[in-house]
């Protein structure tokens, strides 16, 4: 008989430290692609801009389980998974604002964060195009011997590419210290992606490979924390990939120039009012007394005024000069 799941509630809680620092980190995630969104309204920049609302519990759950030295490879909704690895949020407006003080000197834009210093390998704008790159880089740190590991974000449809196969049979084929993680928001674009896919659940592709796998409650911070440590300590030691599936949802378009008719208002309402990340672990620390509502209120003005300070920074910061037009175009 298989033994039931404890819920966080009935698990010993994490540190409060720890709890503090996931709640201001999401706090910080939500309000910066709500000024995202309104800097693009306003006409700041221009382009292609997704935005993560909804699924904050996911990148902090996994970057809380991380360790700086660990390589991080995303799609191209990774404004806030850039922010967790380390790049500043100043960086990241300025990059989204094509301004030199930006992450990539304003040439990257909205889809393409890069930070050598921390690790963070891309945005990446083809879909599942990150896939063979982390499989590389799963192959670096065998090859040195290291116990870092590579995580790989992708969305659901990107696991009907074809590049995301060869990747992960690779990185089976050859025990690639990689973890393969799935953003399930449900939506591919504009797809259910029940639609689209004949199975019924996405980590099922790993058993193609015969590769480690589970899913998770992507919208619960603590339950995603607790179980991406697991599956990273385990990855230190054998050395093998994993595929996670973590069901999320987003509560925006695929894009800002996505109505998003596909679902319906109650949908979206439904997972604003009873499955918020923010909401859960508010939720979570009050019922243990471990924060109160005015704590609460000044972690979230403390994010509203760094996003307001990151976006006046990429505000005055220069535009790249025109002599660096052909920087970083071809390799020496």
């Amino acid at each position: 008989m298989t033994a039931k799941k404890k819920t966080p509630l009935e698990r010993a809680p994490l540190e409060r430290a720890l709890l503090v620092q996931m709640y201001k980190d999401m706090a910080l995630f939500r309000r910066f692609e709500e000024r995202v969104g309104l800097a693009y309204t306003k006409q700041k920049f221009s382009g292609f801009c997704h935005l993560h609302i909804g699924q904050e519990a996911l990148a902090v759950g996994v970057q809380s389980a991380l360790r700086d030295t660990d390589y991080m490879l995303s799609g191209y909704r990774s404004h806030t998974q850039a922010i967790g690895k380390g790049i500043s949020p100043e960086a990241v407006m300025a990059e989204l604002f094509g301004k030199v003080d930006g992450c990539c000197r304003g040439k990257g834009g909205s889809m393409h964060m890069f930070s050598k210093e921390h690790r963070f390998l891309g945005g990446h704008g083809i879909v599942g195009g990150q896939t063979p790159i982390a499989a590389g880089v799963g192959f670096s740190i065998r090859y040195r011997n290291e116990d870092d590991v590579c995580v790989c974000y992708m969305g659901d449809a990107a696991t009907n590419q074809g590049q995301f196969f060869e990747a992960m049979n690779m990185a089976a084929t050859w025990d690639l210290p990689v973890l393969f993680i799935i953003e399930n928001n449900k939506y591919g674009m504009g797809t259910d992606i029940r639609r689209t896919t004949s199975v019924d659940a996405l980590w099922k592709r790993a058993l193609a490979f015969d590769m480690a796998h589970s899913d998770v409650d992507g919208m619960n911070v603590v339950t995603v924390h607790e179980h991406v440590k697991a599956i990273v300590d385990q990855m230190r030691k054998d050395h093998k990939p994993y595929l996670l599936e973590a069901l999320t949802y987003r509560y925006r378009g695929h894009s800002v120039s996505d109505p998003g008719t596909y679902r319906t208002k109650e949908e979206v309402e439904d997972y604003q009012k009873n499955r918020d990340p923010i909401l859960q672990l508010e939720r979570y620390m009050t019922e243990l007394n471990l924060a109160s509502e005015a704590e609460f209120k000044a972690w979230d003005n403390e994010a509203k005024e760094r996003v307001k300070a990151a976006e006046e920074f990429a505000d005055n910061s220069p535009n790249p000069p025109v002599e660096e037009l052909w920087d970083h175009v071809l390799v020496p």
